[in-house]
């Protein structure tokens, strides 16, 4: 199997990266306990990592993931069988209006062409929340160079078509929803907002 930048990143063994990794899913699920879910989405929720410490908590009754990558859904489907994952686009979401209590987006607006139609999408389908992240630069892109990663671009992480600092994110996301909370926990912005 292929590895993905997301199977590597939760599978890395350094000690500062790990720090990190864990350092966000600490904040973000309790943020996400907090919202009280039953139904949950995941979009673009690869190979369902986050799905699964979800699950581990408790967090929300019903989960769910959509991700487009074939390779990340197999991966998925056959480490947690019990999770329904399957293909789709955060384009034109399968899903009826007012679908989930909570719907999640962690690490997907800086891959998109098209972030905004991407978060109205999100709108479409949640009942309640949105809960999303994305690299708060120009933080995320120092800590990978500093850690030695993509030297020759200066820490830029190739896949990453979109730059969000706090402040864009926040503006993007206050003209779709109402923003009710975010936190910063180094180096990804965490953004929560309801319909």
């Amino acid at each position: 199997m292929k590895i993905t930048t997301n199977l590597e990143k939760h599978n890395v063994r350094n000690p500062l990266a790990r720090f990190f990794l864990d350092n966000f899913y600490c904040v973000m699920l309790k943020k996400a306990k907090n919202l009280s879910p039953t139904t949950v989405l995941d979009v673009g929720c690869g190979e369902g990592f986050t799905l699964l410490r979800l699950k581990k908590e408790n967090i929300g009754h019903k989960l769910s993931g959509i991700d487009n990558s074939e390779q990340a859904i197999a991966y998925a489907n056959k480490n947690y069988p019990d999770i329904e994952i399957k293909k789709g686009d955060v384009y034109k979401l399968p899903y009826k209006d007012n679908s989930f209590d909570l719907v999640l987006c962690m690490e997907v607006l800086e891959h998109l062409d098209e972030p905004l139609v991407a978060l109205e999408e999100l709108r479409r389908v949640t009942k309640k929340y949105v809960l999303l992240s994305v690299p708060n630069e120009p933080v995320f892109t120092i800590q990978r160079f500093l850690r030695g990663q993509n030297m020759k671009k200066l820490g830029h992480q190739p896949e990453h078509i979109q730059r969000w600092s706090t402040k864009k994110v926040k503006k993007m996301v206050s003209g779709v929803l109402t923003i009710i909370d975010f936190e910063t926990p180094l180096p990804w912005t965490l953004v929560i907002a309801k319909k």
